[in-house]
């Protein structure tokens, strides 16, 4: 017995898309469901340093150096403010007017340290007492003998 197939020339192969597209949806489900998302950065929790109260409130003064050399010229923090000749200062009293300013928009209290040279004439202090009593600074003080010879 011989079994004869047919064979159709004319016949195609056609695929079935409404099955293909149901599979590719449930394998992009599966992926979806299964992956795991990508943690950003800054979903990262910080731990970031806290600050610490002070037990005690810590006065740090403000503070400027006025020294006087023997030649009569004024050094305000190294820096020369007036010349031997000028009895008013003009210039050491602005800035002394803004250094207490800002000692008092601080809450704290304008220090002015003296530091004359023993050969200054006391009438030269007297200017720069002058010049302090003009910007409203009260804390003058005169630097020691200690403290001078350190300088």
């Amino acid at each position: 017995m011989a079994i004869h197939r047919r064979h159709r020339p004319d016949a195609s192969v056609e695929m079935q898309m409404g099955p293909m597209i149901d599979m590719v949806f449930l394998l992009l489900v599966f992926f979806m469901v299964t992956s795991k998302p990508i943690k950003q950065e800054s979903d990262i929790t910080l731990g970031l340093p806290g600050s610490v109260a002070q037990e005690e409130a810590v006065d740090i003064p403000d503070e400027q150096r006025i020294d006087i050399q023997p030649s009569g010229a004024v050094v305000l923090n190294e820096i020369e403010i007036g010349a031997a000749d000028d009895r008013v200062l003009p210039r050491l009293v602005a800035l002394l007017m803004r250094f207490k300013e800002s000692a008092d928009s601080a809450r704290s209290k304008a220090l002015v340290t003296l530091n004359p040279d023993n050969e200054v004439p006391h009438q030269r202090v007297v200017d720069v007492l002058n010049a302090c009593a003009q910007a409203g600074i009260s804390g003058v003080t005169f630097a020691s003998a200690s403290e001078s010879s350190e300088l």
